[in-house]
């Protein structure tokens, strides 16, 4: 295993403004980042699924969070596009994708992910996903470990119990009578040109904007229905209610590097050390400084350490019988401890006072 601290602030990248600098006089509107990575649309299973793709090489399958769009990778695909093939889609409910009734699970977003790559004639990728897209990623090792060929885990869910109380509470019965109030339009017309003042001017922090933007989306009622559909396939009042912890053992012979904020206020970092030991040869960067978005709040730190864990690994390699062995020996542990307990009435009386 490897532990890395990443610390430090990288110099600005080529373009990049701060506080203070004066703008290019003339200037008239200028193409942003976003404009270099325009929606493309595809269907599938009679749903529109909205992605941006770009670049030439081996793929990384860029997957959003919760509440998000695939407009949250374009600043780190610019950086990555000229090595990678880089695709980064909206999910089911989310961004520019269809936002129908239906089944809003890790599962079925994983499966979508699959038909996406089936689709674009993409046989294997290496999955990268941030927040809920870490918990998607996962299920898509876990489902089509074939077509994964690395894992890159980003403050990710799906590791653990604990969560934001804010997201928990979002989960209560009857809160979708409460969102309109929380989630006015007229905040969406305000802000925007408050943000893009902010932004021209290099002001503001970038996981504050990120924020915002999850804010904004959740103003439109189509965008307010299908997030409670999601969050409430993941998370229950106390707390998430998906964890992979138990299965993290398959990911033995998946190169695997997880990354997350140090000061992560939406899920702790905690959750990154309980991974980083459950997952054999996983290497775990810890962003100092930096909260929930690690992708964005230090983009060059993070392009430099999802670079060097991309050149210095190989694929994974699918091999059936390595999983199946994989399988039954995980089995055989489980049954061990189930028995060690079972002989020991002192751990037992100790679980049994935990549970209650």
């Amino acid at each position: 295993m490897a532990l890395v601290h990443v610390k430090g602030s990288p110099s600005p990248l080529l373009g990049e403004r701060r506080a203070g600098d004066n703008p290019p006089r003339g200037a008239t509107r200028q193409v942003t980042p976003i404009d270099e990575f325009p929606i493309r649309h595809i269907t599938i299973h009679g749903h529109q699924i909205g992605y941006r793709c770009s670049g030439e090489g081996p793929v990384l399958l860029l997957l959003h969070g919760i509440a998000g769009s695939s407009g949250t990778w374009v600043p780190a695909m610019r950086l990555l596009q000229s090595d990678f093939t880089v695709l980064a889609p909206d999910f089911l409910g989310h961004g520019e994708s269809a936002k129908p009734l239906g089944d809003y699970s890790l599962g079925n977003h994983a499966s979508a992910m699959r038909d996406l790559l089936d689709l674009l004639g993409i046989d294997r990728a290496t999955v990268v996903g941030q927040s809920f897209g870490g918990g998607v990623a996962l299920q898509f090792a876990y489902q089509f470990p074939e077509r994964c060929e690395r894992l890159v885990l980003v403050d990710a869910g799906g590791l653990g119990r604990e969560v934001n109380w804010i997201l928990r509470l979002l989960t209560l019965p009857g809160v979708e009578y409460v969102l309109p109030v929380l989630f006015p339009a007229f905040v969406r017309d305000w802000g925007d040109p408050v943000a893009r003042f902010l932004g021209d001017w290099g002001i503001g922090n970038a996981g504050a904007m990120e924020m915002w933007r999850s804010y904004k989306s959740l103003t439109e009622a189509e965008n307010r229905r299908a997030f409670i559909r999601t969050m409430r396939a993941v998370i229950s009042p106390g707390g998430q209610s998906v964890s992979a912890i138990d299965r993290l053992y398959l990911a033995a012979h998946m190169p695997t590097l997880i990354v997350w904020g140090e000061r992560d206020k939406i899920i702790p970092l905690g959750h990154a050390y309980q991974a980083h030991e459950a997952i054999p040869n996983s290497r775990l960067a810890v962003m100092e400084g930096v909260g929930h978005y690690s992708h964005v709040e230090e983009l060059a730190r993070f392009v430099a350490i999802l670079k060097d864990f991309l050149r210095t690994t190989e694929p994974a390699n699918f091999d059936s019988e390595e999983r199946r062995a994989l399988l039954r020996q995980g089995s055989r542990n489980e049954a061990a401890n189930m028995s060690s307990m079972s002989a020991d009435p002192e751990s037992q009386a100790r679980s049994s006072a935990a549970d209650r």
